[in-house]
Order: structure tokens, then sequence, then C-alpha cells
């Protein structure tokens, strides 16, 4: 059980990076978008990439704490 806590404390991590990249990227495309191309959507509209990553972020967090106390006992 440990190493499925493991596991997933490191899948966390990765799809914090992940999660950041994709939203920075759609936040420029968004400015330049904008600025060029005449997207009509408002640049904070970027950030609603995120919210999968952040749901699966908080999934993996809490799989992970799980793992752990069941390895405990």
């Amino acid at each position: 059980m440990k190493t499925l806590s493991t596991i997933f404390w490191i899948l966390a991590v990765l799809l914090s990076n992940v999660m950041c990249a994709v939203v920075a990227y759609n936040y420029s495309d968004m400015v330049w978008g904008i600025k060029y191309s005449g997207y009509s959507a408002p640049v904070w509209t970027a950030f609603l990439a995120g919210i999968p990553y952040a749901i699966g972020i908080v999934v993996c967090i809490a799989l992970a704490v799980l793992f752990k106390k069941k390895a405990v006992l």
C-alpha cells in the first residue's frame, strides 16, 4: 500500500506541473488571439482548462492519503 501512496503523490505532482503548462499556454494563446485574431472570449476563460486537472490532483492526494493510512494499519 505504501507504493500506491507514493505513486499517487508523484502523479499529483506531475498533474500540477502539466496543469500549469496547459493554463499558461492557453492564457498566452488567448492574449495573442484577442490582440491579433479578434477572439471574442475574455482572457480569464483560459483558467477554466485547469479545473479538470485540479479535480484530478485532489483525487490523487485523497487516494495517496487513504493508501498511506491503510499502510499504517
